[in-house]
């Protein structure tokens, strides 16, 4: 027995090193201000980066009010599905930072300044776990009080959210906005308009191509947001292109404004349903959606899902879903900074 603890205590020890070397890997980020949005005078900006369990390394931008007193209730920030953190993130946590929270703003794994191989892919169970890493790094700083944590997910990033509450109550309060659910929309196609024959002639096709991938070692990449425009497109796919194909928001490190994700990505979320326990959800939880949004069913059934008093939906008039990424006269930061007050800063949520 005292060989086999000896065993056991030699493989821990391995293990601790292990980890020690992934939290070393070392990124090389960009330094200069290259968002999509003006920086503010109100914050302080640094870059920083932390791992998940996964040893892959995130690249997060970092907001703190200046001058503020410490420790501070915190949010990590992330989305939409295949932006940065220079992007739509980014502005969410500037602006919840000049509001008085610190905030990060990750690339998600495999794709931004963050790493992870192959690269611009997604997964239901690291892209969760994204943010209970982002929770990791956020627990383990001194300015920052570990019993005040918030999350914020934006589009597809707003279900790994939901995702991540359920399966970490470390998360003390949540807000999703204009949410996708990207199991639902990959197994489903959009308004869930797909057949079971459907899905199977996909799965059909997404396994040809697993099949070519392999015998090529490369991925072939789903060419981001299409460009040009065709006449006969859905309004959505022209608001897409509206943000991420101009300057209004395109960004050179995107997937989306650029040659996309890794197209295989979907088989994963069609056989791995991500929002199964979010009815288990106890802290509070802020469902955000524009009226108009293509997209305004997936928040509103995430929604008759939940559990609890403190738990609400904001449907915002006249607002699409693009309308949610930048334009600062639809997002409700007066609200968004309500809730996080109140669950963050007078309440410590259990």
């Amino acid at each position: 027995m005292a060989l086999l603890a000896g065993v056991g205590a030699m493989a821990s020890e391995s293990v601790k090193n292990d980890v020690k070397q992934n939290d070393m890997e070392t990124l090389e980020l960009i330094q200069e201000w290259d968002k999509t949005f003006p920086q503010s005078d109100k914050v302080e900006h640094s870059k920083v980066t932390f791992h998940n369990r996964y040893g892959i390394t995130l690249a997060a931008d970092l907001y703190k009010p200046k001058n503020a007193e410490c420790p501070l209730a915190a949010i990590a920030v992330s989305g939409p599905y295949g932006a940065v953190k220079e992007q739509v993130s980014g502005r969410y946590a500037q602006t919840m930072a000049e509001r008085g929270f610190l905030t990060i703003a990750f690339d998600p794994s495999f794709y931004g300044e963050s790493s992870g191989e192959p690269r611009y892919l997604t997964s239901p169970e690291i892209s969760t776990d994204d943010f209970s890493a982002a929770v990791d790094y956020l627990l383990t700083r001194d300015d920052v009080d570990p019993d005040r944590i918030g999350i914020i997910g934006i589009c597809g990033w707003g279900g790994f959210a939901l995702n991540a509450a359920a399966n970490d109550p470390r998360i003390k309060a949540t807000v999703t906005s204009t949410m996708y659910d990207m199991s639902r929309v990959n197994a489903n196609g959009y308004f869930d308009a797909m057949s079971v024959d459907d899905r199977y002639e996909l799965r059909r096709q997404l396994n040809n191509l697993r099949t070519e991938d392999y015998r090529k070692g490369t991925y072939e990449r789903d060419g981001g947001v299409v460009d040009p425009v065709p006449a006969d497109a859905p309004l959505f796919v022209k608001q897409y292109h509206d943000y991420y194909k101009t300057e209004r928001g395109y960004h050179r490190r995107s997937p989306n404004s650029n040659e996309g994700l890794n197209r295989t990505n979907s088989l994963a979320f069609i056989n791995m349903p991500i929002l199964s326990y979010i009815g288990e959800i106890r802290s509070a939880v802020l469902i955000i959606h524009g009226a108009e949004a293509h997209s305004r069913y997936f928040s509103e059934d995430a929604y008759k899902r939940l559990n609890g008093e403190n738990k609400k939906l904001l449907i915002i008039p006249g607002a699409n879903h693009v309308d949610l990424y930048d334009n600062l006269n639809v997002i409700p930061f007066d609200e968004i900074e309500e809730f996080f007050r109140r669950e963050l800063v007078t309440n410590d949520a259990e």
